[in-house]
């Protein structure tokens, strides 16, 4: 069953046509993680499906009705998204950012419950920033601050979790973490959506990646069948050997040159 997923979709931003009348299934209960170079429009697709980014022709559809038609906390309550750029709230603290996570679950009457509470401590804590809970995020490292929106994403509880790029500004330590922490949260049943820009991490913890080139998909499938020289060169215009992971034995990139 695939609850999510976009047709004949098309995208762009003023005179500019970013996305043309493409077709995406997102597997559901899967790791999904969509490369590509620098825009070529992934971010753009990851936006509209979270009806973010309007689309100027087809749709994007939840359960076979169009996102646009589900009310705002309905979506909220389905998709997590992360993006590629965020903007914090002066003066907030980490655990206030991070309760407004919950916010899709209030009532009209804002009542606070245990559940909630647990909610933002376990978010917290996958996210490793519990010990942070008191600081405010202006103070916080670019990597901090990443966790810490991570944590906020976490804490809405959405079976679905879109994240544009989340590695940014995180250590190569703290990247793995998070990408372990997503693949058991695919494991325990959600299902993911990243835009990455590592092929190598691509392809250890994806299900189902997708290439993209000029707004358009190049490949899609498993890492075996998308992480390959050909693939590899088409999309990016580098030539590459794929070797086997000496972890995994999921392909791993090697530049030819």
């Amino acid at each position: 069953m695939n609850r999510l997923r976009a047709r004949g979709l098309s995208l762009g931003y003023g005179d500019r046509l970013v996305v043309d009348g493409l077709d995406l299934e997102v597997p559901h209960g899967a790791f999904t993680a969509i490369v590509g170079p620098n825009a070529c429009g992934k971010s753009t697709l990851l936006r509209s499906l979270v009806r973010l980014q309007p689309a100027r022709a087809g749709a994007v559809e939840l359960d076979e009705r169009p996102v646009t038609a589900w009310k705002g906390k309905e979506v909220a309550r389905e998709l997590g998204f992360l993006p590629q750029t965020t903007l914090s709230p002066e003066g907030i603290r980490v655990e206030a950012l991070v309760r407004r996570g919950r916010y899709a679950h209030q009532s009209m009457l804002g009542a606070w419950n245990p559940s909630d509470e647990v909610a933002v401590d376990d978010a917290m804590a996958s996210a490793g920033v519990a010990d942070l809970a008191d600081r405010l995020l202006s103070e916080l490292s670019g990597g901090q601050r990443q966790r810490v929106w991570i944590a906020m994403v976490l804490a809405q509880e959405t079976p679905y979790l879109l994240l544009d790029e989340p590695t940014t500004f995180l250590d190569i330590a703290h990247q793995y973490d998070l990408l372990r922490l997503l693949r058991g949260l695919v494991e325990d049943g959600r299902t993911v959506v990243t835009v990455l820009h590592d092929l190598n991490q691509a392809s250890r913890f994806a299900d189902h990646v997708v290439a993209m080139r000029e707004g358009r998909i190049i490949a899609r499938g498993t890492p075996a069948e998308v992480v390959t020289a050909e693939v590899v060169e088409e999309v990016f215009g580098m030539e590459a050997v794929i070797v086997p992971d000496p972890v995994t034995g999921t392909p791993m990139v090697v530049p030819a040159h």
